[in-house]
């Protein structure tokens, strides 16, 4: 299982996703470019003590992240997606991909992706925090495939 961000815009988030990754063991992709100046050195700070048990890798661009990506099904979350969270069936390698907060991803990542999830909401809510909905979607993934098995 792994996650991947695509041209995060707010570098909170972007924290808040590294502390994931680090907590849960999953692997993050950022693909680039960010709606911000992404250094080390801001990257840690967002990350707090948490940046040293991440496994962090940056992609230049969306086209470099389909040259490079690791193996497995692309799972897009999205308010457009097809299938309810509920319903999803998650796979050990599923890369789990998340978009912007202000825009989500462009019409060319929606059709590469093999799995389109998205969160029931109640009426008149539009979405969640892009960290927070990736928090209940890799929870879910990984309780499906015993993913927490690993974990202390």
């Amino acid at each position: 299982m792994r996650l991947a961000l695509f041209e995060p815009d707010i570098p909170q988030n972007l924290g808040a996703f590294i502390r994931l990754s680090a907590g849960l063991g999953v692997p993050l992709h950022v693909i680039e470019p960010c709606g911000f100046p992404v250094d080390d050195r801001r990257i840690r700070r967002a990350a707090m003590d948490y940046f040293h048990l991440a496994t962090l890798v940056r992609h230049a661009s969306w086209a470099a992240f389909c040259r490079d990506r690791p193996p497995g099904r692309l799972v897009l979350l999205t308010t457009a997606g097809a299938t309810r969270l509920p319903e999803a069936v998650f796979q050990p390698d599923d890369v789990l991909l998340l978009g912007r907060e202000s825009a989500g991803v462009p019409p060319e990542v929606h059709e590469r992706a093999d799995l389109r999830v998205r969160i029931p909401l109640q009426a008149g809510a539009r979405s969640l925090n892009v960290a927070l909905s990736a928090a209940m979607v890799l929870g879910e993934a990984l309780r499906q495939t015993s993913g927490f098995e690993k974990l202390a």
